[in-house]
């Protein structure tokens, strides 16, 4: 676990520690514990990652997004669980480190998405579009990929994106 998310879930226990223990002496809530706490809960731990420009070529359209990138298996299996919001010029790119078939689901995904399945040459293999939120029915790739790009539900229709379009990354080999 990195050390930004372990010191915020110690935060967090600490903070309800403080609260169970004020609570059972029957004192008030020292001001200093709310914040910590409020803190815990609004930032799940590991949940944010750095922005990492991507762009999609689509014909002659460039589609810019910022995109937090999944390189270990920990943040491959969280994703975009338990968020309700994601700005529309977002995103949210899955590297597998190596090209295979791959299958997403929605568990614990409240918003649709539409996933892109993404070749190592960084053209688009498959489009699964409006993904359905909190299902847990597998999403196959349809054939060998390197990465999965996930945006908001019916982003790529508004685009126009199609299987063979192009993904510009530092994932993919030029």
């Amino acid at each position: 676990m990195p050390i930004q998310a372990r010191t915020r879930s110690s935060l967090a226990g600490l903070a309800a520690a403080g609260l169970a223990l004020t609570a059972a002496l029957g004192l008030a809530q020292p001001a200093s514990t709310a914040p910590l706490l409020r803190l815990a809960q609004a930032a799940p731990a590991g949940q944010a990652t750095a922005l990492e420009t991507l762009a999609i070529v689509s014909g002659d359209k460039r589609h810019a997004f910022q995109v937090e990138v999944m390189r270990t298996p920990e943040q491959r299996a969280r994703g975009l669980m338990h968020r309700r919001y994601m700005p529309a010029d977002r995103g949210m790119l899955f590297d597998f480190g190596r090209t295979e078939p791959v299958a997403m689901w929605m568990e614990n995904t409240y918003i649709p998405l539409d996933m892109l399945f993404i070749r190592a040459d960084g053209t688009i293999a498959r489009i699964a579009e409006n993904t359905e939120p909190l299902s847990q029915r597998t999403i196959p790739s349809g054939e060998p990929v390197l990465s999965v790009l996930e945006v908001n539900g019916g982003v790529s229709r508004t685009l126009g994106l199609k299987p063979g379009d192009r993904v510009e990354h530092t994932l993919f080999k030029r």
